[in-house]
Parts: C-alpha cells; structure tokens; sequence
C-alpha cells in the first residue's frame, strides 16, 4: 500500500483534489523539514500515522460544517490543522503558533497545496481576539493550562453535531485532568477509529462550551 493510500482506506469519499494533495503531503514535507526541522527524523519515518492520520482522528469525532471556524493551537509544522483543512475544504482554519519558522513551514505547505481555507498567524494563543467554534491542538500542554489559555476564545453554538468547544489529542493517562469538567468532557478513543498499534492508548479530548 502507498503511504496515502492509508488515508484513502479510513477516508474513502475523497475528491481527485484531496487525493492529490494529501500525496503531496510527505515530499512537502520532507522538503521543508531538511530547511527547517520541525520533525523528527525518526518521526518523519512514521509520517503518515502519528502526523497525518492521528491528526484526522478528530474527523471521526465530528465533520465541520461549511463556515465553521477552527482555531489551531501550537499547530507547530501544521498538525492537526492543514490534514483537516484538506478534509473540510468549506472550513475555515486559524493556525496560530509562537515559532515563526514553524508558520513559515505551514505557509509554504498551505501555499504549494493551494489551501484557500488556511490562515497562520505568529503569535501567542493569549494575543488572539477573535472568537472560534472549536479549538484544536496536539498535546501542547496539561489539558486544564490548555484550557485556561483558550477559554475565552470560543462562541458557544450549536449548529455543529456535537457542541463547539475544544478538540483535543492526548496520549498516555490524564483521566484526573479531565475529570474536574465532568459531563462537559468526553473521551473518544483513537484506536476505535484506526487500527495502527501507535494509537492504542491516544484519545481525542472534546470539552463542550
């Protein structure tokens, strides 16, 4: 099986341009990682499981509706935030990362793939004004600092199938984390989703607002 063709099994209804820029993926990649190192050699080699599929797990947790707007926090190299913006191209993405090497590696994927729906910004999650749907990130933080970074962020709403809030992917166990925000959280396992040995123990974090 190609690399890609990983994403194009879980995710069969792909349009010919999706398939076209989720293939480009990896070489981009590889091409702006030797310029500027945002990931690991050892992780590059695992680039299509613990990058762009984990990434997609939220994709199973909810599908954006047209306009909903995302905000990507520590997007770092664009994860998860360019793998989704490909997936929903009638969303709109915010990638917001402190490092401005790590936005220019996002601003030349997002540039090379054409992603109309993309917008980065160099800057801290706390400058922000603006007000989101959901907020996504990676396990940049202990999830209640994550929280209180971006709670004020986001609109309330509920014209999305499950209320907006944040979207969060951990690893590891961080069950008393969570458990302060009671019915508000709910834990979704990656593994229910993908069945690569590497997601075993990840979740996808949604804490309503």
């Amino acid at each position: 099986m190609e690399k890609s063709e990983l994403i194009f099994s879980y995710f069969p209804d792909l349009t010919e341009v999706q398939k076209e820029q989720f293939a480009c993926l990896e070489d981009l990649y590889r091409e702006w990682n030797a310029k500027i190192n945002v990931i690991s050699r050892k992780d590059m080699d695992a680039f299509w499981v613990h990058h762009v599929l984990h990434s997609l797990a939220i994709a199973q947790v909810i599908r954006f509706c047209p306009g909903t707007k995302i905000m990507d926090v520590g997007t770092g190299g664009g994860f998860p935030g360019i793998p989704l913006a490909i997936l929903f191209p009638e969303a709109d993405f915010f990638l917001v990362d402190s490092i401005g090497k790590k936005i220019k590696v996002v601003e030349g994927v997002r540039d090379a793939l054409g992603l109309k729906n993309v917008r980065t910004r160099q800057m801290r999650v706390e400058e922000v004004k603006e007000k989101q749907d959901f907020i996504v990130s990676r396990g940049v933080t202990a999830f209640p600092a994550f929280v209180d970074w971006v709670k004020d962020k986001i609109r309330p709403g509920l014209h999305q199938p499950i209320a907006n809030g944040i979207l969060y992917l951990k690893g590891g166990d961080f069950e008393e984390e969570v458990r302060p925000y009671g019915k508000k959280v709910r834990l979704y396992a990656v593994s229910d989703f993908f069945r690569e040995e590497f997601f075993e123990t990840k979740k996808v974090i949604h804490l309503a607002f």
